[in-house]
């Protein structure tokens, strides 16, 4: 048989056979992870996405033979601990991914890898990992009314959080979000009661998703939803029970705590969705969760497969009611010059520059696209091990912004929007970061 260099065939995704016991072997990953780490070696297009490929590279280039055997089989967590899962390598870079007979798929297998670790126990960092990861808990407690100021203050105190890098591996220098108090769900107006009108594209009416992150730490992104929903009379609702969509524990492995989450999530959207609902979600990693992760987690699950159908990105859902003829087109202010990024969370959904778009679409607006990685990847930018690492990826990013000099910098992800800003430090100038739904809310003359 010949195998062709590359594949022009749309890629394809298999199921993620995390429930066979053969999935967490340990021969069984380091034999999967020679064979693609030698076809990564002899491409290496790779390179310039994040810090995995150059650890990669690095390995086989500084052993005693130049190649993949010379690298000892234990330096392979290293290439595995710089995987944040950002799939773009799969989407935009790899010529072997399926349908190719090579049949490549790096985050999946890098995901594998940190599955057998976190069953195995085997965490760097398991109490600093867990806490990271368990963004539910951590708002719940952290938005109690006074436990919130305290919180809040000891995230700006240099002497604590020198401490909390010595004893939990967290960054003394890293940007850390704020938690909210009153929580976005609990300070949620309901929806005036505007008629359901349905276009060829879109549902009449929304539920949303708040996540994790608008609820306990940036309500307002939320808010800003909703007042654009309401200024185009789109009836809302938010999800009746929320828990975190289960991203922050799949990127360190932690397969049975995504089922758990699955389980509180899925059978109160997949009512939604059978009612009718567009699902939004204004946090790109949660929409790429519902649509591709557990989907592929659980591929024989209906539900599962009813809310990835009923799930939209907010802009995704936006352009197509303007497509639809129901979304209003006047915007009285104007933006200038904006800095937008596309977070790799948005890149990978397939959706198109839908954010772009919208922005594209005020009046008196410029904007500058940027589709490289902020490098902040969840929890990753602010691990101290990582950090300094994390600015270095993203300093395409910085630079590209500094040199606009716009008037606003924006990204899809709230944490990658903040990552930008403490990297671009001095060079931000008068440029001020805004939420892309924030800007929309400010373009319509909506009140803040």
């Amino acid at each position: 048989m010949t195998v062709r260099e590359g594949s022009l065939e749309a890629p394809t995704r298999h199921p993620i056979d995390w429930k066979d016991p053969s999935y967490y072997d340990e021969p069984k990953i380091v034999a999967e992870m020679e064979r693609v780490f030698d076809i990564c070696h002899g491409c290496r297009r790779c390179v310039s996405l994040c810090n995995a490929f150059p650890t990669l590279f690095d390995l086989i280039d500084e052993g005693a033979t130049g190649e993949l055997e010379s690298v000892p089989r234990e330096r392979f967590q290293d290439v595995v601990d710089q995987c944040y899962l950002c799939d773009l390598c799969y989407m935009v870079k790899c010529p072997y991914v399926p349908p190719h007979p090579w049949n490549v798929d790096f985050p999946h297998l890098m995901l594998r890898a940190k599955a057998h670790v976190f069953r195995a126990g085997k965490l760097r960092h398991p109490v600093r990992d867990r806490l990271l990861s368990s963004t539910d808990r951590n708002g719940k407690l952290a938005t109690i009314p006074v436990v919130v100021q305290v919180v809040n203050a000891a995230a700006k105190s240099k002497p604590l959080r020198a401490l909390g890098e010595r004893a939990m591996a967290v960054s003394k220098d890293a940007w850390l979000p704020s938690f909210a108090s009153p929580t976005f769900r609990a300070s949620a107006p309901e929806s005036a009661p505007f008629p359901v009108r349905v276009g060829e594209r879109t549902p009449g009416k929304v539920a949303v998703f708040s996540t994790c992150y608008v609820n306990y730490n940036e309500p307002g992104v939320g808010h800003d939803l909703l007042k654009i929903l309401a200024h185009n009379e789109v009836p809302y609702v938010l999800v009746e029970k929320e828990a975190c969509c289960g991203m922050p524990k799949l990127e360190q492995g932690d397969l049975e705590s995504v089922a758990a989450l699955k389980e509180k999530n899925i059978p109160h959207l997949a009512k939604l969705a059978r009612a009718g609902y567009a699902i939004v979600t204004p946090v790109p990693s949660c929409t790429l969760m519902f649509k591709q992760e557990l989907p592929l987690m659980f591929p024989e699950e209906e539900d599962v497969r009813l809310v990835r159908d009923a799930m939209f990105d907010p802009f995704e859902y936006l352009m197509a009611r303007r497509r639809d003829g129901l979304l209003k087109t006047e915007f009285p202010r104007s933006l200038g010059k904006v800095a937008y990024h596309v977070p790799c969370h948005s890149r990978v959904q397939k959706i198109g520059p839908r954010t772009k778009g919208t922005l594209e679409a005020i009046p008196g607006t410029e904007v500058l696209v940027i589709e490289r990685c902020s490098g902040h990847a969840g929890t990753y930018g602010v691990k101290a091990e990582y950090h300094a690492t994390a600015l270095k990826i993203g300093r395409p990013v910085f630079r590209q912004v500094a040199e606009f000099a716009p008037d606003f910098f924006s990204s899809d992800c709230e944490l990658a929007g903040h990552h930008i800003e403490q990297g671009l430090g001095a060079d931000k100038g008068k440029a001020e970061l805004r939420h892309p739904l924030t800007l929309v809310r400010m373009a319509y003359g909506l009140p803040d």
